[in-house]
């Protein structure tokens, strides 16, 4: 079993609750959605440029490396045939913490195991993402406090549903809640000002350190 991966990379994570740390990236290709805002479409494209590799030689990687966060990315993970196989075998490696972010199309229980060091960041695409009829219900019931639900924001419209599915499905008491605003769509500022016109205790902003760093499209980082 091989598994395309558009690029491996260190860097430091740039949301959830890592942002900050250091992860090992692994960006597998292929999505099932096309948001208007994404900032991969070069790996969203099942046939676009990468490098197969064996789960033995993710393994591999993940052990030489010294990062203890490894992160799964896409594209969309979870719709890579065999990501089950590299999932169970990135958990039970010894000292390794790993993180599995998905757009919030994929039913994420299939994949949900015992094990501690795994965990869900599950993105909400928004009205303006033009995604937002693929969102799945039922990851709300799945998450825990492991994960983290983020809702990807660009406009006040947005920002209304979010609030809506926050108290619809009680996120505050099951998970970590993150608004992160579309890079250049949205001021932090107003987000704020929402969050305290709706008293939305809990909910936490979180801007993508990695497009503040490093130029808002530069590959690798």
């Amino acid at each position: 079993m091989s598994y395309n991966i558009s690029e491996t990379f260190i860097s430091i994570n740039g949301e959830g609750k890592k942002a900050g740390e250091l992860a090992l990236f692994i960006r597998l290709t292929g999505c099932n959605l096309r948001c208007g805002y994404c900032d991969t479409l070069w790996a969203t494209d099942p046939n676009a440029t990468h490098t197969a590799m064996s789960l033995d030689e993710i393994l591999k990687l993940i052990k030489e490396s010294s990062v203890k966060n490894i992160t799964l990315t896409g594209g969309e993970p979870l719709c890579h045939e065999g990501i089950e196989v590299l999932i169970e075998g990135i958990s039970k490696l010894e000292g390794k913490s790993l993180e599995i972010e998905t757009n919030g199309s994929v039913d994420i229980r299939s994949f949900k195991k015992s094990s501690q060091n795994v965990s869900f960041t599950v993105d909400y695409k928004s009205p303006s993402s033009g995604m937002n009829s693929w969102m799945l219900n039922d990851n709300y019931q799945t998450v825990d406090q492991r994960d983290t639900v983020k809702f990807v924001v660009g406009t006040y419209e947005d920002l209304e549903v979010a609030r809506k599915v926050i108290n619809e499905h009680q996120l505050l008491e099951k998970t970590s809640v993150y608004f992160s605003p579309i890079f250049g769509a949205i001021e932090g500022k107003d987000i704020v000002e929402y969050m305290i016109k709706h008293n939305l205790n809990g909910v936490r902003l979180q801007l993508q350190l990695h497009k503040y760093i490093w130029h808002p499209e530069e590959k690798g980082v």
